[in-house]
């Protein structure tokens, strides 16, 4: 029999709340009461006296809809040598930030408040401004917000005028000094909501929705509902909890009441029972819908709506990782919150697409680097079945930006990286980061931290009980992580008692690089539940190997799933005087990986570390990759000729600069490197028809069989054998020279939403329809027409700075990429791509309501 529970009364008055908790779920505009708040906003980059009062005159600012980011836009003052683009090559960041500029900036927006909105309870959310946000409203300082990557809201209230009268919003925001590793992007960077609720509603981020059982024959879904009373007297309150499967259907249902003291709030748990529920795993994301309904003398007061997965984790030392019962290893890969060509912009079709791209690749599990993500990221894993573990911060007390400076530059920049206010402001983040994310099913693991500087201290520890336990406050249902930099050495020695305590308040340790380290590891621990939380793609054999051989290890993520700016070309290989100390190694040793984090000669912004490329290709990292996880047999590359006098090293991260391509003209008749990844333990090569060398494999040693063929235009095929029975081919063929353009778009249908996007690939192609491999410098020229905007150009050339806003982009190994944006309205749009001597291409697109 189902029960009622008063777990507690909440004495703070809703009145006088701020950032400290927060509101609805991931899609805000699915409650009742809740408008977007991105439109019609005025931007200035600079820093104004008094912007902050509602008499400002911002007639001369810029208008513009939000989400924004600034520091993707091209810079005043373009200069092909030192600035193009957004870059800059006197940027504070440099290596860290990729060449791009931050700075203070203020936004400002009116609105009004209509009849029907006038004495409700009003929130007001920002999901993610980066950085260090001010906000005030009618004049009045709402609150500071330091940190870039939490969503956070404020009751404004008390501010509002009466209706019909302009209300003013006005936020400063600082991206000052060095604060991070990687691009972060400047501004209102994600989504904003304003939200009316009546005097009885769900309070903020009010909905908590666990599934403590789930099997086939039943499942259980157990729901906290906080209702909040901003009236002036106690408020007698039926809450009614029931599912809906995916077509509709209440499966389940039941109602409770709760006498809600006036100016207070109140729990309420109930527990629902479904038969034969359709389970949430990646395989099938089936989602179902919790509604919560509040009513008082029968009248409904508020409805709140959560998506539901029904699922159960589990991880130990024994059986590893499960999940409803079944137990598997996690793919996964680390991606940064960046959009490519978009900046730090998450639009929803942006966040989805990542997701799609990475599903279809292969990976089941993402770890979201180094913190809290987009709710739409998360939407998008909910419902394409993608595993995640949820990070909340890459520093803690100690800088790293402070130690990375001192060795990399720029030396004695000023520090304003999250250390500077984490004793004051991580519990607030943290509250912040699980209310918002914990009904996620897509969410297995909670990260308090990766590669913290003090973790084997004593403050470390400390500092890692106090995460644990706030987390544990808010959700107790997932697994506690933290991914350290351990010693890639085979010798090295166990951490000190401080270090060794702090593992042991985590449900999973994550070892960064750190593979050879897991079986003395476990000899030592034996109840440790290990996984690789870092590990460079060049090695992801043996990483695979051991989580397929070692039940304690329940899975890796490589240090790249997909490309991203800043920390630049460390990934990226380079060619040095052939009589340089430096040897072409993958080795991870303190000289190497400095060599590859010094600072690198402008043009180069990106990390070229992600195993795909910034608009979203296979880069050959990926396809190595696939192969070793037997997801695809075979993959052929042919080494980038090497000048006389010069050598190539490559980054611990990083693999050689080879290319899907038999397109060598003016090499006739020199060697060419060519490398075939397979499973199989037999390669034959042959060109133009003739086998002209066979290599056999130890596949538990390496899927990677090196040929030297000297070049002669043609036809070159791999074929590879077992036990004399072909198993797999490929191929590369010479193609003619660039002839056309050829367009191919992901959806065809836009919603007539601005959330919505059309990645729109663009292919220089020869005269028979092949791809032009070595096609790295064709301007491409882009014309949109119709109901739609082009949002961005980019490729996956990780040293062109052009614009990703101007209507044109060089294309990269024969590729580059528009993405086109719906204004709003329904209607037609037409992108057309032209380039000087080639055929040009069309593509329409449908905008529907």
């Amino acid at each position: 029999m189902k029960t009622l529970k008063l777990l507690r009364v909440v004495t703070a008055l809703l009145l006088v709340m701020t950032a400290d908790t927060a509101w609805s779920q991931s899609n805000p505009a699915a409650q009742p009461g809740t408008r977007s708040f991105d439109q019609g906003w005025k931007f200035l980059k600079d820093n104004p006296t008094g912007a902050e009062n509602p008499g400002f005159d911002d007639a001369r600012w810029r208008a513009l809809d939000l989400p924004h980011d600034w520091s993707i836009e091209d810079l005043p003052n373009q200069s092909p040598d030192s600035i193009s683009g957004p870059f800059s090559r006197a940027s504070l960041g440099k290596l860290h930030s990729g060449n791009t500029v931050g700075g203070t900036a203020w936004y400002r927006k009116r609105f009004v408040v209509d009849k029907a909105e006038q004495g409700k309870t009003a929130y007001l959310q920002f999901d993610g401004v980066y950085m260090n946000a001010d906000v005030w409203v009618n004049g009045q300082h709402l609150g500071n917000h330091f940190y870039g990557y939490t969503s956070f809201w404020y009751n404004i209230t008390p501010y509002l005028k009466p209706a019909g009268q302009p209300n003013v919003v006005a936020v400063q925001v600082k991206n000052e000094g060095l604060n991070s590793r990687w691009y972060t992007g400047s501004g209102i960077y994600r989504h904003t909501w304003l939200r009316f609720a009546s005097p009885v509603h769900v309070a903020p981020w009010g909905v908590y929705v666990t599934t403590p059982t789930a099997t086939a024959a039943q499942g259980t879904v157990a729901a906290v509902a906080t209702i909040a009373n901003t009236s002036a007297q106690a408020q007698q309150v039926a809450c009614t909890l029931q599912l809906l499967d995916p077509a509709g259907k209440v499966v389940s249902k039941a109602t409770r009441q709760a006498l809600v003291p006036a100016g207070q709030s109140a729990d309420v748990a109930q527990t629902l029972t479904v038969a034969r529920p359709a389970l949430w795993s990646p395989e099938s994301p089936t989602l179902y819908r919790a509604e919560v309904t509040l009513r008082v003398g029968g009248q409904v007061q508020d409805q709140h709506t959560t998506p539901v997965g029904i699922r159960t984790i589990h991880a130990d030392a024994q059986t590893g990782f499960s999940l409803n019962g079944k137990t598997m290893k996690l793919n996964g890969g680390c991606i940064h919150h960046d959009n490519g060509p978009l900046g730090a912009v998450a639009l929803d079709r942006a966040e989805e697409r990542k997701v799609e791209l990475l599903k279809k690749a292969g990976f089941n599990a993402l770890r979201l680097s180094h913190n809290p993500p987009s709710p739409y990221l998360l939407d998008a894993c909910d419902r394409l079945g993608m595993l995640v573990i949820d990070e909340s911060f890459d520093i803690w007390e100690k800088s790293k930006m402070r130690v990375m400076s001192s060795i990399f530059g720029p030396k004695g920049a000023p520090i304003s990286d999250y250390s500077t206010v984490f004793k004051t402001d991580w519990q607030q983040d943290i509250k912040l980061m699980l209310l918002r994310d914990r009904n996620h099913p897509s969410i297995i693991m909670w990260s308090i931290g990766n590669e913290i500087l003090e973790v084997a201290t004593s403050p470390g520890l400390r500092i890692a009980q106090g995460l644990v336990s706030e987390m544990k406050k808010y959700d107790t249902t997932r697994i506690i992580t933290e991914g350290f930099a351990l010693s890639d050495d085979p010798k090295a020695g166990p951490g000190s008692p401080n270090e060794e305590a702090h593992y042991a308040l985590l449900g999973a340790t994550g070892y960064n690089y750190a593979y050879t380290k897991y079986e003395q590891d476990h000899a030592r621990y034996p109840n440790r539940v290990i996984y690789s939380s870092e590990f460079m793609p060049p090695r992801a054999l043996p990483n695979w190997q051991a989580a397929q051989k070692l039940p304690y290890v329940i899975g890796n993520f490589t240090w790249a799933a997909m490309d991203y700016m800043g920390e630049s070309g460390v990934g990226l290989p380079r060619l040095v005087n052939a009589n340089a100390p430096y040897s072409d190694t993958t080795a991870v040793s303190l000289a190497n990986v400095s060599l590859f984090f010094s600072p690198k000669p402008w043009p180069m912004f990106q990390s070229f570390m992600g195993e795909y490329d910034l608009i979203g290709n296979a880069k050959p990292a990926a396809e190595y990759h696939r192969v070793v996880w037997g997801s695809q047999p075979v993959a052929l590359f042919v080494h980038k000729p090497v000048p006389a006098g010069k050598k190539e090293i490559r980054s611990p991260w990083g693999f050689p600069d080879e290319l899907k391509s038999w397109n060598w003209p003016g090499h006739e008749g020199e060697k060419m490197q060519v490398r075939v990844y397979t499973r199989s333990p037999l390669v034959k090569l042959e060109l133009n028809g003739k086998v002209i060398g066979e290599q056999k494999l130890d596949v538990n040693e390496s899927v990677t069989a090196f040929f030297y063929v000297p070049y002669a235009p043609g036809t070159l095929v791999a074929r590879c054998y077992d036990k004399g029975v072909e198993t797999a081919s490929t191929t590369l063929q010479t193609v003619g020279p660039p002839a056309a353009l050829r367009l191919s778009v992901d959806r065809a249908t836009l919603r007539a939403d601005r959330n919505d996007l059309a990645y729109v690939q663009v292919e220089v192609v020869d005269a028979a329809g092949n791809l032009v491999p070595t096609a790295d410098d064709v301007l491409v020229q882009f014309a949109v027409r119709g109901a739609g905007t082009l949002a961005g150009a980019g490729s996956g050339s990780p040293v062109d700075v052009s614009s990703f806003q101007q209507p044109r982009k060089k294309s990269w190994q024969g590729r580059c990429l528009a993405i086109v944006r719906p204004q709003g309205p329904a209607g037609t749009i037409v992108l057309e791509a032209t380039a000087a001597g080639l055929r040009p291409a069309m593509v329409a697109l449908a905008v529907k309501k």
